[in-house]
Protein backbone atom coordinates (compact mmCIF):
# COMPACT_ATOMS: atom_id res chain seq x y z
CA UNK A 1 0.00 0.00 0.00
CA UNK A 2 1.39 3.41 -0.93
CA UNK A 3 2.37 5.53 2.06
CA UNK A 4 1.05 9.09 1.77
CA UNK A 5 3.21 12.04 2.86
CA UNK A 6 3.84 15.62 1.72
CA UNK A 7 7.56 15.29 0.93
CA UNK A 8 8.39 13.18 -2.13
CA UNK A 9 10.46 10.05 -1.77
CA UNK A 10 13.87 9.76 -3.39
CA UNK A 11 14.16 7.23 -6.22
CA UNK A 12 17.31 5.55 -4.90
CA UNK A 13 15.99 2.95 -2.42
CA UNK A 14 14.19 0.18 -4.25
CA UNK A 15 14.07 -3.58 -4.53
CA UNK A 16 13.21 -5.70 -7.57
CA UNK A 17 11.99 -9.27 -7.17
CA UNK A 18 11.59 -11.47 -10.27
CA UNK A 19 9.68 -14.69 -9.70
CA UNK A 20 9.47 -16.73 -12.91
CA UNK A 21 6.65 -19.24 -13.27
CA UNK A 22 9.38 -21.85 -13.78
CA UNK A 23 10.76 -21.20 -10.31
CA UNK A 24 14.29 -20.30 -11.47
CA UNK A 25 15.35 -17.40 -9.26
CA UNK A 26 16.85 -14.28 -10.84
CA UNK A 27 19.95 -13.14 -8.98
CA UNK A 28 21.56 -9.73 -8.58
CA UNK A 29 20.51 -6.23 -7.74
CA UNK A 30 19.30 -3.66 -10.22
CA UNK A 31 20.63 -0.12 -10.33
CA UNK A 32 17.84 1.37 -12.44
CA UNK A 33 14.18 0.76 -13.26
CA UNK A 34 12.45 2.84 -15.92
CA UNK A 35 9.26 2.79 -17.97
CA UNK A 36 6.65 2.13 -15.29
CA UNK A 37 3.55 3.38 -17.09
CA UNK A 38 0.07 2.53 -18.24
CA UNK A 39 -1.80 3.79 -21.27
CA UNK A 40 -5.55 3.82 -21.88
CA UNK A 41 -7.00 3.86 -25.38
CA UNK A 42 -10.24 5.70 -26.12
CA UNK A 43 -12.86 5.58 -28.85
CA UNK A 44 -14.69 8.67 -29.99
CA UNK A 45 -18.45 8.29 -30.01
CA UNK A 46 -21.34 10.62 -30.68
CA UNK A 47 -24.96 9.60 -30.47
CA UNK A 48 -27.06 11.06 -33.29
CA UNK A 49 -29.47 12.60 -30.81
CA UNK A 50 -26.75 14.12 -28.60
CA UNK A 51 -27.52 17.84 -28.15
CA UNK A 52 -23.82 18.79 -27.97
CA UNK A 53 -21.80 19.05 -31.15
CA UNK A 54 -18.82 17.05 -29.95
CA UNK A 55 -17.66 13.47 -29.54
CA UNK A 56 -17.52 11.72 -26.24
CA UNK A 57 -14.40 9.80 -25.23
CA UNK A 58 -15.21 6.22 -24.23
CA UNK A 59 -12.42 4.29 -22.44
CA UNK A 60 -11.49 0.98 -24.05
CA UNK A 61 -8.55 -1.27 -23.18
CA UNK A 62 -5.42 -0.32 -21.28
CA UNK A 63 -1.89 -1.63 -21.49
CA UNK A 64 1.24 -1.52 -19.42
CA UNK A 65 4.33 0.15 -20.81
CA UNK A 66 7.61 -1.64 -21.42
CA UNK A 67 9.82 -1.62 -18.32
CA UNK A 68 13.61 -1.56 -18.44
CA UNK A 69 15.85 -3.00 -15.71
CA UNK A 70 19.58 -2.26 -15.56
CA UNK A 71 22.23 -3.94 -13.45
CA UNK A 72 25.95 -4.42 -13.33
CA UNK A 73 27.04 -7.53 -15.21
CA UNK A 74 27.58 -10.29 -12.65
CA UNK A 75 28.65 -13.91 -12.83
CA UNK A 76 25.13 -15.13 -13.55
CA UNK A 77 23.40 -15.93 -16.83
CA UNK A 78 19.87 -15.87 -15.38
CA UNK A 79 18.60 -12.87 -17.38
CA UNK A 80 20.10 -14.23 -20.58
CA UNK A 81 18.67 -17.71 -19.91
CA UNK A 82 15.19 -16.24 -19.39
CA UNK A 83 15.50 -14.19 -22.58
CA UNK A 84 16.69 -17.26 -24.46
CA UNK A 85 13.64 -19.27 -23.35
CA UNK A 86 11.42 -16.62 -24.93
CA UNK A 87 13.60 -16.57 -28.08
CA UNK A 88 13.04 -20.33 -28.39
CA UNK A 89 9.27 -19.82 -28.24
CA UNK A 90 8.61 -20.98 -24.68
CA UNK A 91 5.21 -19.39 -23.97
CA UNK A 92 5.44 -20.37 -20.31
CA UNK A 93 8.53 -18.21 -19.70
CA UNK A 94 6.54 -15.64 -17.74
CA UNK A 95 7.32 -14.03 -14.41
CA UNK A 96 5.83 -11.81 -11.79
CA UNK A 97 8.03 -8.77 -11.20
CA UNK A 98 7.56 -6.75 -8.02
CA UNK A 99 9.25 -3.35 -7.68
CA UNK A 100 9.20 -1.88 -4.20
CA UNK A 101 10.12 1.71 -3.33
CA UNK A 102 11.58 1.78 0.17
CA UNK A 103 11.72 4.53 2.77
CA UNK A 104 14.99 6.43 3.22
CA UNK A 105 16.08 4.15 6.06
CA UNK A 106 14.94 0.98 4.21
CA UNK A 107 12.61 0.15 7.11
CA UNK A 108 9.37 0.00 5.12
CA UNK A 109 7.95 -0.40 1.64
CA UNK A 110 6.20 2.84 0.69
CA UNK A 111 4.98 1.93 -2.82
CA UNK A 112 4.78 -1.28 -4.86
CA UNK A 113 4.40 -1.91 -8.59
CA UNK A 114 3.56 -5.43 -9.76
CA UNK A 115 4.11 -6.56 -13.36
CA UNK A 116 1.93 -9.54 -14.23
CA UNK A 117 2.99 -12.10 -16.85
CA UNK A 118 6.21 -10.25 -17.64
CA UNK A 119 8.49 -11.51 -20.41
CA UNK A 120 11.78 -10.23 -21.82
CA UNK A 121 11.54 -8.33 -25.09
CA UNK A 122 15.11 -7.04 -25.27
CA UNK A 123 18.44 -7.86 -23.67
CA UNK A 124 21.37 -5.50 -24.13
CA UNK A 125 24.87 -6.41 -23.09
CA UNK A 126 27.54 -4.03 -21.80
CA UNK A 127 29.35 -1.43 -23.85
CA UNK A 128 32.98 -2.49 -23.85
CA UNK A 129 35.63 0.21 -24.23
CA UNK A 130 39.35 0.20 -23.45
CA UNK A 131 39.62 3.58 -21.77
CA UNK A 132 40.01 4.66 -18.15
CA UNK A 133 38.31 1.57 -16.73
CA UNK A 134 36.33 3.34 -14.01
CA UNK A 135 32.88 2.35 -15.28
CA UNK A 136 30.87 -0.77 -14.53
CA UNK A 137 29.86 -3.23 -17.28
CA UNK A 138 26.05 -3.00 -17.38
CA UNK A 139 23.37 -5.26 -18.82
CA UNK A 140 19.86 -4.12 -19.60
CA UNK A 141 16.65 -6.13 -19.78
CA UNK A 142 13.48 -4.84 -21.42
CA UNK A 143 10.23 -6.37 -20.22
CA UNK A 144 6.72 -6.46 -21.58
CA UNK A 145 3.84 -7.33 -19.30
CA UNK A 146 0.12 -7.91 -19.46
CA UNK A 147 -0.70 -5.68 -16.51
CA UNK A 148 0.91 -3.19 -14.12
CA UNK A 149 -0.68 -2.60 -10.75
CA UNK A 150 0.32 0.06 -8.20
CA UNK A 151 -0.21 -0.15 -4.46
Amino acid sequence: MATIREDPYGPFNFKVTITPDSGNEVLGSFSEVSGLSTEITYAEYRDGTDPTNRNRKVPLAYKGGDVTLKRGLIGSLDLWAWTDLVRQGDMSARATVVIELLSEDNSETVATWKLTNARPNKWTGPTLAAKDGSEVAMEELGLVCEDISFE
